[in-house]
């Protein structure tokens, strides 16, 4: 439940990970009020069983209550599509964490907003159709954005609106590629061996120019990013997750203890899952979080299955001294380990989710449905840019970059410099030139 909109898009990048043969993802999900990274690695989602909620300082770790419960880790990276821009007592700008919501919303809903959000950035810069906003369903008003960045941004800055509105939205996409660099750095990965997932309505607007300032080669856009989260929750089994305390040095645990509170933990679980009409190919996973006696953090450690005894330390120590090099580099050989709690991991099949494959054609670049001035950092000014409706894109298709694909959940911004191709459950794929074969 908690974060459980990115929760659901991380689930839903795993699932598109296991079936695009790809390893690994970073995940960058963006909505109307923040943007959240996380990490898929080895096709399942980076975990953690400690979170903040309610920062009273929005990215400052410590400043909010702890939650000791299993989460999909992400880090909040940045601002979203309602996030109001300005400029500050030093004469800085900044996006966020302040957010128009969408009642005012950005200037351009034309609701009584006033405050310039990137939202306008995005459609003073040509990114965004003003009517094709939901559809259609909504249109912008981009002279009420351009008068807000005008007012809020460019005359306090000595900037013209275009310039102040690539301000915005080259602030965003800074904080964000900054954000989730470091993130990749803390797990002791590199951020460049991770492909771009695109999640929320606004994250295939900014993932492309992120991309190209974290040096991304990948970016992989599912259908319907705008709605991919509701998608990773019905590609989620049912599964419950329990806890129980029993501290003690490795080599003098009371292992009858350990496995009472373990088969208490499947058994409850069992239940539940019972309760809820499943009660076939059910799988138990079990953990034990660990650490080196004196420190301070843990680290969660699978352990076998079936009945643990004495014999059973050695096994336990090399599955943590395992873990502890992957995470640290290096583990110790001499200090004693320690056990603090016991996790038990009850869970029901994956739910049957089939992707209808289209036929697999040559590459085919469709017609534009239009074409409209889009600013470039490239170009370092507007450029007539071809605007495609993804709907009408089919498998095997390939457009040259810079490109815009629109539908009814998000737009897509192709940068220049970037080659989009269809494959056959008609994801769209962005490979820089040089990276492609």
């Amino acid at each position: 439940m908690l974060e459980s909109g990115p929760v659901g898009g991380t689930i839903a990048g795993a699932y598109y990970s296991a079936r695009s043969g790809l390893d690994q993802l970073l995940v960058f999900d963006m909505g109307g009020t923040t943007a959240k990274a996380s990490l898929v690695d080895g096709g399942k989602p980076l975990t953690t069983n400690e979170f903040e909620v309610g920062r009273a300082e929005r990215f400052m770790k410590g400043s909010g209550m702890p939650v000791k419960v299993p989460v999909v880790e992400m880090i909040e990276i940045g601002a979203g599509g309602g996030s109001i821009a300005r400029v500050n007592r030093l004469g800085l700008l900044k996006v966020g964490p302040e957010s128009a919501s969408s009642n005012p919303g950005p200037a351009s809903y034309g609701l009584g907003g006033t405050r310039p959000t990137v939202t306008d950035a995005d459609l003073v810069l040509g990114y965004l159709n003003p009517d094709y906003f939901l559809g259609g369903e909504m249109p912008l008003k981009k002279e009420q954005a351009y008068a807000a960045i005008k007012k809020e941004i460019a005359e306090p800055l000595g900037l013209d609106v275009v310039e102040a509105a690539w301000g915005i939205h080259e602030v965003v996409n800074e904080n964000m590629a900054s954000a989730s660099r470091i993130h990749a750095v803390e797990k002791g990965k590199d951020i460049r061996d991770y492909p771009l997932f695109a999640s929320g309505g606004a994250g295939p607007v900014h993932v492309s120019h992120v991309a190209e300032i974290l040096g991304v080669d990948t970016v992989l856009l599912p259908v319907g990013a705008g709605v991919n989260s509701a998608f990773g929750f019905l590609a989620s089994p049912l599964a419950f997750d329990f806890v129980r305390s029993f501290y003690g040095r490795l080599e003098t645990l009371d292992w009858n203890h350990v496995m009472a509170l373990l088969e208490e933990m499947e058994q409850e679980g069992r239940a539940l899952l019972a309760q809820a009409g499943v009660t076939e190919n059910i799988e138990v996973l079990r953990y034990a979080e660990m650490k080196y006696a004196g420190q301070t953090h843990e680290i969660t450690v699978p352990i076998p299955s079936g009945a643990l005894t004495v014999q059973s330390i050695a096994e336990v120590a090399a599955n943590f001294k395992r873990a502890y090099a992957k995470r640290y580099a290096e583990a110790n050989e001499d200090m004693p380990m320690e056990a603090l709690n016991w996790r038990v991991v009850v869970r029901g099949p994956e739910p049957p989710i089939y992707l209808q494959e289209s036929e697999k054609r040559a590459p085919n670049p469709s017609r534009p449905k239009a074409y409209r001035d889009v600013y470039f950092r490239t170009y370092g000014s507007f450029h007539q840019t071809a605007v495609f409706e993804r709907a009408n894109l089919t498998s095997g298709t390939e457009i040259q970059g810079p490109a815009i694909v629109e539908e009814r959940e998000s737009t897509l911004v192709v940068t220049p410099g970037f080659l989009l191709q269809v494959d056959e459950l008609l994801n769209l794929w962005m490979k820089k030139e040089e990276a492609h074969v």
